[in-house]
């Protein structure tokens, strides 16, 4: 477990929205532990809209810019190595990949935006699944924006907040590869990162801090998971 006082002070965390172990308690942690303890497993990939599955379960759904580091943190949170594909090559998630977490609900990794070697009839295919995946899905809780801390929020990433926005989709904010910024640029990328979000509708309030390195926020992403599917 990895503390956050390691980076900030807890002043700090506060003014600029970190998500930290206060804004929890004792008994979601250990729901949360309880909840992850379950088998993680691949259930299927879906290549158009009619292949979406049929259940009653919740669902939340991982999002982001291609190689923003979805697929480790994925496999992080679920603690299965390689339950979701990691690729060194940017835009290699071209389905809609569907993951059970035990009895409870589904896990959806959504295909990374912004890059694709591949045809632009089969990247304009990828985007109009997501979007009907994201517009239409009643079974979807909330989708986790993931956001490279290295580079913060750009212009891709509004672009898709702004459809979120619009269609009010939930969406929680998720900095990834935390531990690859230097303490000195954290409280910037944090003010920056406010300053984005605080006026959009569908964001939920408070920034989550994550690396899949070294585990840092990663209890905390179980805890809100939790949190999410339980109500």
């Amino acid at each position: 477990m990895v503390k956050h006082k390691k980076y900030l002070q807890e002043e700090t965390r506060k003014e600029l929205g970190f998500i930290d172990y206060s804004d929890f308690t004792e008994d979601e942690f250990a729901d949360a532990r309880l909840a992850f303890a379950a088998d993680s497993k691949f259930c299927l990939s879906v290549v158009a809209n009619d292949g979406f599955p049929t259940h009653k379960k919740k669902e939340i759904a991982f999002a982001g810019r291609s190689n923003v580091g979805k697929s480790s943190l994925i496999n992080s949170v679920t603690n299965v190595s390689g339950l979701a594909r990691v690729s060194n090559t940017p835009g290699r998630t071209q389905m809609i990949n569907f993951f059970s977490q035990g009895e409870t609900f589904f896990i959806v990794d959504l295909p990374g935006f912004g890059y694709a070697k591949a045809s632009k009839e089969s990247i304009k295919q990828w985007s109009q699944l997501t979007k009907d995946y994201l517009l239409g899905r009643k079974e979807l809780e909330t989708v986790f924006f993931l956001i490279d801390s290295r580079h913060g929020i750009k212009e891709i990433d509004e672009n898709i907040m702004e459809i979120l926005d619009k269609s009010a989709v939930s969406y929680q904010i998720i900095l990834t590869k935390f531990d690859k910024i230097k303490k000195n640029e954290i409280e910037n990328l944090l003010l920056r990162t406010n300053e984005k979000i605080s006026r959009r509708p569908a964001a939920r309030p408070g920034i989550l801090a994550t690396s899949s390195k070294d585990k840092f926020g990663i209890d905390l992403l179980k805890c809100l998971i939790y949190r999410i599917i339980k109500y």
